[in-house]
Formats: C-alpha cells, sequence, structure tokens
C-alpha cells in the first residue's frame, strides 16, 4: 500500500469527540491562565507537530542548531522517548541511547559542541538548563513540546506532513491529530514538510489556502535532500579508502540493498534509493524500534540472500545509534552498513527569509522581535 494514502475512520469519530473535548478543555484551562505557562529568560523555540508520527522534527531541529550554533550556544531539550531513564539527564560522551532515547543520542552525536538534555518535565529542565554556567545558554530548542503547553515558548513552529496535512486529518483515534486544528493558532512559523520535488508553483498556493493560517502566521514549505552515505563502521571497511570518505549515493547504482528503516515514514527514502537501484529488500520496523536478538539474526538472514557481488546495507542515522551498538549484530555485516543523512532545503527561495526570521527573533527581545506579532496566540 502506498504509504503517502491515509483514511480517517470515520467510525471512531464518537471516541474522537470524546478525547478532543477532554484536550480542548485543557487548551482552555491554559488560554484562561487557570493552569500556568512560564516564560524563561531566553529564547525558547518549540519544534512540534499537531499529529503523531514522523513530520521530520528532528531534521529541522538540526537544521536549526546548524543555522544557530555558529554565533550562539545552543541548548536542545527533548523528552527522551523511550529511554530507559526516568527525569533530567544531561548528556555526556558517556551517553547511549538507552540513557537519553535515539534521536538526542544522534544530536548529541553530530553536534557535539551543544548541551543537549532530555526530560519529561519541559520547565524542569529548562531551569536545569539555564543553571549551567559554564558555558552560558543563550537560545533552547524545545524538541516535539507542542502540546507541553507549561512551557510559553517565545517562538512555535509546528511542522506538517504534505502527505497528511492537519486539515485533512481528524483527532485520535480516528485520526492522528493530538489536538484540535486549532492548536495550529499557537505557531508563529508553519513548515510544510517533506514535499515532492516535482511539487508545482500552484500547489504552494493551494495548500496555503487550505491551511488558512493568521496574517501573523508565517508559511514555509521544505523537502529532504539525502546527502552521502556514511560508513557505519569505517574502521572495519575492506576499502582502505572508506575510512576515511564518505559515498556519493552514485555508489548504490547496481547495488543489491537491504534497506533496514525504523521510522514512522520511510517512503520517501525508498523512492531516493529506487532512482539507482531496483534491487531492494526492505525490512520496516515501528517508530523508534528497539531491535531484538532475533530482529539482528533476521537482518543477517536478508542479507546472506541478496545477489551479486556489490551488497549494501542501508540505514536512517536513528536506526543506525540502536543498530551499531548492538550486542548482536554480525561483525561479518559491518563493513557493508551504511546510513543516509537526510538534510533540510527550505523551497521557494525563502531559506535567507526563514533563516532571518530564526536569527531575529533570538537576537532580540521577544518583546521587540521584528517576527509578525499574534493577535492572539493561545486562542483554539
Amino acid at each position: 500500500m502506498d504509504e503517502h494514502f491515509f483514511k480517517v475512520n470515520k467510525w471512531l469519530y464518537p471516541v474522537s469527540w470524546l478525547y478532543g473535548t477532554g484536550v480542548a478543555i485543557r487548551n482552555k484551562l491554559f488560554d484562561w491562565g487557570i493552569l500556568r505557562s512560564k516564560s524563561f529568560d531566553v529564547p525558547v523555540i518549540c519544534i512540534g507537530n499537531l499529529a503523531v508520527g514522523g513530520t521530520g522534527k528532528t531534521p529541522h531541529t538540526e537544521y536549526l542548531i546548524e543555522l544557530l550554533n555558529k554565533k550562539y550556544h545552543v541548548a536542545v531539550l527533548s523528552r527522551g522517548y523511550k529511554r530507559r531513564t526516568k527525569g533530567y539527564v544531561l548528556a555526556t560522551p558517556e551517553s547511549t541511547v538507552q540513557t537519553i532515547g535515539d534521536e538526542p543520542y544522534q544530536m548529541h552525536t553530530k553536534f557535539p559542541a551543544i548541551t543537549l538534555a532530555v526530560d519529561e518535565n519541559r520547565c524542569h529542565g529548562i531551569g536545569k538548563l539555564l543553571a549551567i554556567k559554564e558555558p552560558a545558554i543563550d537560545v533552547v530548542l524545545l524538541d516535539d513540546a507542542f502540546q507541553h503547553r507549561y512551557v510559553k515558548p517565545g517562538l512555535s513552529i509546528l511542522l506538517t506532513d504534505y502527505h497528511r496535512l492537519f486539515c485533512d486529518d481528524a483527532l485520535l483515534p480516528a485520526g492522528q491529530l493530538r489536538e484540535c486544528i486549532g492548536g495550529k493558532n499557537r505557531a508563529q512559523i508553519v513548515i510544510v514538510t517533506k514535499c515532492p520535488a516535482d511539487i508545482k508553483p500552484i500547489d504552494f498556493n493551494i495548500i496555503g489556502k487550505r491551511l488558512d493560517l493568521y496574517p501573523y502566521q508565517q508559511l514555509f514549505f521544505s523537502s529532504f535532500q539525502y546527502g552521502n552515505l556514511q560508513p557505519l563502521f569505517p574502521e572495519t571497511s575492506s576499502d582502505p579508502q572508506a575510512v576515511e570518505s564518505e559515498k556519493p549515493l552514485s555508489f548504490l547504482e547496481g547495488a543489491s540493498i537491504l534497506l533496514i528503516t525504523g521510522i514512522a515514514s520511510p517512503a520517501p527514502m525508498v523512492e531516493k534509493i529506487k532512482e539507482y537501484s531496483e534491487h531492494i529488500d526492505q525490512l520496516s520496523f515501528d517508530d523508534h524500534h528497539q531491535f531484538t536478538n532475533r530482529n539482528m539474526q533476521l537482518i543477517k538472514e536478508r542479507f546472506n540472500k541478496l545477489e551479486g557481488e556489490h551488497r549494501l546495507i542501508v540505514t536512517t542515522e536513528k536506526d543506525a545509534t540502536r543498530i551499531a551498538g548492538h550486542p548482536h549484530l554480525d561483525n561479518d555485516l559491518k563493513p557493508f552498513i551504511y546510513t543516509l543523512p537526510i538534510e533540510i532545503e527550505i523551497l521557494q527561495n525563502q531559506q535567507n527569509k526563514f533563516n532571518q526570521h530564526i536569527i531575529d527573533y533570538v537576537r532580540e527581545d521577544t518583546r521587540n522581535s521584528s517576527l509578525p506579532k499574534r493577535k492572539d496566540a493561545y486562542q483554539s
């Protein structure tokens, strides 16, 4: 089945109505000040979505890290989904996927200069981060915290998947929305993610009208761009050049590929690899899947069934964090495993405009920000 097709289970609407009533009451309690949202003395940027599942939060968070890290000391705070620890944990060189979660571990590995922590209680986590004096935190990025309203971010970025726009979706369990569509009004920036390479100019206008944003909200579109293949275990490669070098995507041409994914939406990655090879055997697992010993055995069995001399295992950066340290990963497979990095491209020649919005917010006090002001940011 085409992953880009989805349906709303209308027979579950009564349950969704009950769920939505509870969520709406909670939001109103925040709107009326009965439940309090806390502001902080540093710029806080929230990156989130209305739906469950992957909209590309981690690549967009990494984009912001790269944008800001040259001038500011950036801190990232995440919940640390499926980690085996509780409470506040500050990432260190000894941190593992088990202690901080796969996505935070990925960011910590790629950007060791930033401060990264996990905490279910975002207010508590930000407080702990701001207590760090050396180096002092200049800006906090909240990963997947759009519904965590106990924190009042200065800037909220809402992501929605091109293939499953929130305006087409429904509340859980009929659809995949965590809260009512009106929650979009809390965002100053909305990004339509995972746009196809062949998206037409008229589609931008059509989607913009369907999302029905307010004048204070800025709309952007982004797509995934794939970087060069990175050997997961370069020191094990039989190719002496591979130890210090990455591989261009053309390295996939003519290869028999075992593609391993444990992400919410592997379809764009599959489509990209198909541009180079038709010989793809795919092993798909649930998002954040914890690989078992049997999974490792299955990976070995499926790899050994690949035909030809040019055989590869390709996986995502996130999945690689859970595969690399697995005690039952066969050493013979290590020279063949590559990760396919994802980068973000802002479309419509709007990258400079988007970057400037972010930089202006961080540079200036939020009350004097050059970003368009919200008329009523917390009306839902």
